[in-house]
C-alpha cells in the first residue's frame, strides 16, 4: 500500500559555511552605516558616522556632524538632522542641517528645511518652506584691543 520513496538531495552546494560578502553601496564610504533596501526601521535612528538609507525609516534620523544620504530606493517618513543631507529618494518630514541639503534629480522632499545652503536639481521635487541659517564661524581668537601710546 505505501511505497518506499527514495529521497534525494539535489542541493549541489557542498560548502555550508559560504561567507556572505556585502555589496558595495554607491555613495557609501568605508565608514558609513547602511540601512539596506530590504530593511524597515520604526523608531529613532542615531548615528555617529555617515548614514546611507536605501530602505525605509519611520521615525527620526539623527547623524549629528555626519552626512546623511537617502539613496534612490530610500524612503524616510521621518524628521532628519545631520551636518549635510543628500536626497536621492523620498523624505516626508522636516530636515535640519548645519551645512547644506541637496535634493538630487528624482529625489522628493515634502517638509520644511532649515539649512545654511540648499541645492535643488532639475527633476527634483520639493514642497515646504526653507529657512536659510547662517553658518557658525569657526572659533577665531578675539584680537586684543590696541594700546594707545603717549
Amino acid at each position: 500500500m505505501w511505497e518506499d520513496r527514495k529521497q534525494t538531495n539535489n542541493n549541489t552546494n557542498t560548502n555550508v559555511n559560504t561567507p556572505v560578502v556585502p555589496t558595495r553601496v554607491p555613495g557609501a564610504t568605508p565608514h558609513t552605516a547602511v540601512i539596506g533596501p530590504n530593511m524597515l526601521i520604526i523608531g529613532k535612528v542615531q548615528s555617529s558616522e555617515d548614514l546611507y538609507v536605501d530602505g525605509e525609516v519611520r521615525g527620526t534620523l539623527e547623524a549629528e556632524n555626519c552626512r546623511l544620504t537617502i539613496g534612490p530606493h530610500g524612503k524616510a517618513s521621518a524628521g532628519a538632522r545631520a551636518r549635510e543631507v543628500d536626497v536621492l529618494g523620498r523624505v516626508d518630514g522636516n530636515v535640519e542641517t548645519q551645512d547644506k541639503i541637496s535634493i538630487r534629480k528624482g529625489g522628493q522632499l515634502v517638509g520644511d528645511i532649515k539649512a545654511a545652503g540648499i541645492v535643488i536639481e532639475d527633476g527634483a521635487y520639493f514642497k515646504g518652506s526653507i529657512d536659510i541659517i547662517r553658518r557658525t564661524p569657526e572659533a577665531v581668537p578675539a584680537k586684543a584691543p590696541l594700546k594707545e601710546t603717549a
